[in-house]
């Protein structure tokens, strides 16, 4: 089979299209004849060795195809099923083997494509609102990057929960991104200080969470954008990791929560990785949640993808195509 491996870290010239051995499902295993595969940023972290995997490697986190081969002891799985997967590394190729209780059927009314497209950053998003901070109805939330990947799809699930939601981009392209989400209000971070803004908006009264992808830049206005017993949850760190933090502030700031959370902690087993996609897939066959695909690359062209994503001016996500 043909996929992309990496022998030596570095720039995205390291994506080597070759040809490989196809990989045979062992025992509770399937493989997957994949027809998308996602790519998200710590797929650029593998690459260039920031979260080191041994080399040669096949990059790659998430995919959606048809079940082509099934291992020993695998039940509730057929050749030909249409299916999807996070979590399991060697994506970028045109087959993959999966652990079965890692795989989920994609349902009528949900293109392949989409969910391939949502299956990280969508479950990301859902555990964020449904489990980390769990929203409710009227409740008030801040979500820095609202255009982006996971940005769009948490603006969107936080409206279904009943949330007020404000989110914050870089340029009025991205505040329309934001807007055609759900929020319902945009500030332009560039343009205008967030903490006051989300101040003014609130009449002083913050926010009941702030979620947080992007760290270094934005944790410390945040923390003053929340209410007395609000919650800080870090998801990610785009602009950088945050410095070390004196816990004695989130006293100060009104008795604060702090989180920092990771998707490997809320799929922890079978039931919550169904609960979840159930719930997100019903979501998107109703309509009521749009999954944005920004561009796709043929696989061959894996590097040209990974200059897309770090130019940083996705607005949805990237796929790459066997």
């Amino acid at each position: 089979m043909k996929a992309i491996r990496v022998h030596e870290t570095g720039g995205p010239e390291v994506l080597q299209y070759e040809e490989v051995p196809t990989p045979e499902p062992g025992e509770g295993e399937v493989r997957v004849r994949l027809e998308a595969a996602g790519l998200n940023y710590i797929d650029v972290y593998h690459r260039m060795g920031l979260y080191p995997l041994q080399p040669p490697f096949i990059p790659g986190q998430e995919g959606a195809g048809v079940v082509d081969a099934i291992g020993p002891g695998v039940t509730g799985f057929q050749v030909g099923d249409r299916v999807a997967y996070t979590l399991q590394s060697q994506s970028y190729a045109e087959y993959v083997v999966v652990p079965a209780w890692k795989l989920v059927h994609v349902p009528e009314g949900v293109s392949t494509q989409e969910a391939a497209a949502v299956m990280l950053q969508g479950l990301t998003a859902h555990y964020l609102v449904r489990s980390t901070y769990p929203l409710k109805e009227g409740e008030r939330a801040l979500i820095h990057a609202a255009a982006g990947g996971v940005g769009q799809l948490l603006v969107q699930m936080a409206k279904l929960c009943g949330a007020w939601v404000v989110g914050t981009v870089s340029t009025e392209e991205k505040a329309q991104l934001a807007r055609e989400a759900g929020a319902d209000e945009v500030i332009r971070y560039t343009e205008q200080d967030f903490e006051a803004e989300v101040k003014r908006l609130t009449d002083g009264a913050g926010v009941h969470v702030v979620y947080d992808s992007v760290g270094k830049t934005t944790f410390d206005k945040g923390l003053n954008c929340l209410r007395p017993r609000g919650y800080m949850v870090l998801f990610g760190q785009a602009s950088g990791p945050v410095p070390p933090f004196d816990p004695q502030i989130l006293n100060q700031k009104g008795s604060l929560f702090l989180t920092r959370p990771s998707l490997g902690a809320y799929v922890q087993n079978r039931e919550e990785l169904l609960a979840r996609c159930d719930e997100m897939f019903g979501w998107m066959a109703e309509g009521r949640l749009r999954v944005r695909i920004d561009r796709t690359f043929p696989l061959a062209q894996a590097a040209d993808a990974h200059r897309y994503i770090e130019a940083r001016q996705t607005k949805g996500k990237v796929l790459l195509i066997p």
